[in-house]
């Protein structure tokens, strides 16, 4: 019990210390930009798009792929928001106010980050049947997952968290309708 708050009290003091940091960093405009789009993407509309262009031109497993992704990003939003009710961690900007970043978050929980958790579970099924997107496809999961931080929706470890568990998801996803 007690290696296990030994633990977590090392992962939290890493992850205040990063969110004063990016908190308080006045990012160049370029980086804000970035990161405003980057993280609206991950509000859902990038992956309708990408299930559409799959739709329309993936050929004959674009049916499953477009099934393994959904099913991932759907059983990635139910238990994203399972463990946010139940672990109840307080998102860095409620803790600490952020220097430029205004996005109101889209709940009060931080853990894991279920932008991340979608992005990387819709990603990694679609990436694993079309090689050739898979690059652009997990650039934009991780943009969207550094977005998160910068922003201060979300500490370090709800992103690596949440793109472990999505990327499970993905996986999972893709050996159940691809393989």
């Amino acid at each position: 019990m007690r290696v296990t708050g030994a633990v977590v009290n090392f992962i939290a003091e890493r992850d205040h210390r990063l969110m004063r940091r990016c908190n308080r960093w006045k990012a160049p405009r370029w980086v804000r930009l970035a990161s405003l789009y980057a993280t609206r993407a991950g509000d859902g509309w990038l992956w309708f798009v990408v299930a559409a262009t799959i739709l329309a031109l993936g050929g004959e497993e674009r049916f499953r792929a477009v099934a393994a992704g959904t099913l991932a990003a759907t059983i990635g939003v139910g238990l994203f928001l399972l463990l946010k009710k139940v672990t109840g961690r307080r998102r860095p900007c409620a803790l600490e106010r952020h220097c430029w970043a205004t996005l109101l978050p889209p709940d009060q929980f931080s853990f894991p980050s279920g932008h991340t958790m979608t992005a990387f579970a819709v990603s990694v099924p679609v990436g694993l049947a079309y090689p050739l997107a898979a690059p652009w496809l997990m650039a934009s999961a991780v943009l969207i997952a550094a977005s998160r931080i910068l922003l201060g929706m979300h500490f370090l470890s709800d992103v690596v968290v949440g793109s472990i568990l999505g990327a499970f998801l993905g996986y999972l996803s893709f050996a159940l309708f691809l393989v």
